[in-house]
């Protein structure tokens, strides 16, 4: 890592899909970066033309960043002036979007789910895979990208879950897991969820939410030997099920360990896992990205959602499991870990290994359409 801490010269931002949910959260990430500068915005020609304060509805709190309310919506055909692009489409077009912006010499870091199980795209979370980036310059080579990629962050649920595991799986390796998750309503976008639905209610399906958690892990916990993904190999069975939390994923885990450890073993392991100092550098990221509760009735969606300004995992009721091994309880951030802050922290570390440039003239994509 080449240990960027204070650039000369912040990297130019643009976002995609900037008015919906995680595209409002990146945009108040960004307002105060030390590193990055949003100039772009970009949306549905609904919105284009329009002041990105006009342009929707502010879902978050605070008001509109001084920095973005009068920046001009652009629609996914024009011009940008950006050297990279955060990526919060919906995926019923961020797939095509997401190649033609790369193809057009554009740095993608999507938060989408269309590219994280293609063969020569990294699905990073810095704090476990951080050398899948290494993956990028086959992705080039393979698709004809010259100064452009993809990258992608995994789904929200994942996110929490992979942090917890890295230490234990370093510590003593993992056969196979069940977890169940508790996730909140904002996970869904906006409007998300219908009141009728959800108020005093739990439903239990989220659309692709379970195939998601049983094949990224395998992705992300694996390893890249230079030339394709290998994946973690691990048994693993999820149920999803939305309730009525406005941010927070609560997930209910049991796992079935390689190495006989005690509870202590297991605690401390988690308690001590820590990011490289390179790492830990960087502005988005936490020295010790879990954190480890000893009250019986923690985590909590309310009260700890935002621990390590929501980057971190929060662990608690850790004991043993009559059925595996060892069963415990994370809570992570949706919204922060699990999408935008997760995009950020994955911007910054390409820029700490080189991977963004400075684009001396504005690009348009490539004349086919990425719209539809």
């Amino acid at each position: 890592m080449s240990g960027v801490t204070n650039p000369k010269q912040k990297w130019r931002a643009g976002v995609l899909g900037a008015t919906g949910m995680v595209g409002q959260r990146i945009v108040k990430m960004l307002a105060d970066h030390p590193w990055f500068e949003l100039t772009e915005v970009v949306a549905s020609e609904r919105s284009s033309g329009k002041r990105y304060v006009d342009a929707m509805r502010w879902h978050l709190e605070g008001p509109v960043p001084e920095s973005a309310r009068s920046l001009v919506v652009k629609d996914l055909e024009a011009a940008l002036d950006c050297d990279f692009l955060f990526s919060a489409l919906d995926s019923s077009v961020a797939g095509p979007a997401e190649e033609v912006y790369a193809r057009a010499g554009y740095p993608v870091v999507s938060n989408s789910k269309n590219h994280r199980m293609d063969a020569d795209v990294p699905l990073l979370i810095p704090e476990v895979n951080a050398a899948h980036v290494n993956s990028i310059p086959l992705q080039q080579k393979n698709r004809g990208y010259e100064s452009g990629f993809i990258v992608t962050n995994p789904n929200c649920s994942t996110a929490g879950l992979v942090v917890v595991l890295k230490p234990l799986a370093d510590a003593f390796g993992i056969e196979k897991l069940f977890v169940v998750t508790l996730q909140a309503i904002s996970g869904a976008g906006y409007p998300g969820v219908p009141a009728m639905d959800i108020v005093g209610n739990v439903v239990p399906f989220i659309s692709g939410e379970e195939e998601k958690m049983e094949e990224e892990p395998q992705k992300i916990l694996g390893k890249w030997d230079g030339s394709r993904f290998i994946g973690a190999g691990l048994g693993i069975s999820a149920h999803c099920n939305r309730v009525p939390v406005i941010d927070g994923h609560l997930e209910c885990v049991s796992v079935r360990l390689k190495k006989t450890a005690t509870l202590d073993e297991v605690r401390e392991a988690l308690r001590n896992f820590q990011v490289s100092e390179e790492l830990a550098s960087l502005p988005t990221a936490v020295k010790f990205p879990v954190v480890v509760l000893d009250e019986p009735d923690r985590p909590q969606p309310r009260k700890d959602s935002n621990t390590g300004n929501g980057m971190a995992a929060v662990v608690g009721r850790i004991r043993e499991c009559p059925l595996l091994d060892v069963k415990l309880t994370l809570l992570s951030h949706n919204l922060v870990r699990g999408a935008a802050g997760a995009a950020l922290l994955n911007a910054e570390l390409l820029a700490a290994k080189g991977y963004l440039k400075t684009r001396v003239t504005a690009s348009k994509p490539a004349a086919e359409t990425v719209s539809r």
